[in-house]
């Protein structure tokens, strides 16, 4: 399982791209149909707005791919928003996928009749 990190109107230093495969590695422990992650990290250079730290990912399963994002104040804080979401998204993902063999009332069938004599 690889993690990409890519940066748009910022340079991505060794410090953030540890921290970003340290918090994402934890995420793909949970499901392990995970084939890759790729974590693009941007700055809005507008000083008006407001979360100008955006932090976006994409996480390809071997069944379907999430996609999150996140902004905040500090990229450290977006990219552990970011990790959170992603994670609760995954394990959201992993009991679908995993309770799937399950039967819905609609397409059981309806019991046999007991006849009585």
């Amino acid at each position: 399982m690889h993690i990409y990190v890519n940066g748009r109107n910022i340079e991505i230093t060794d410090a953030i791209k540890a921290y970003v495969k340290e918090k994402f590695g934890k995420v793909a422990n949970h499901y392990d149909q995970i084939q890759g992650i790729e974590v693009v990290l941007s700055v809005i250079k507008n000083p008006a707005a407001s979360g100008r730290h955006v932090a976006e990912v994409s996480c390809k399963m071997a069944t379907g791919v999430v996609h999150c994002e996140e902004s905040g104040e500090s990229m450290y804080a977006s990219i552990d928003l970011l990790a959170d979401k992603l994670d609760r998204q995954v394990k959201k993902f992993k009991d679908k996928a995993l309770g799937s063999d399950k039967t819905s009332i609609r397409t059981d069938e309806a019991p046999e009749p007991v006849e009585e004599a």
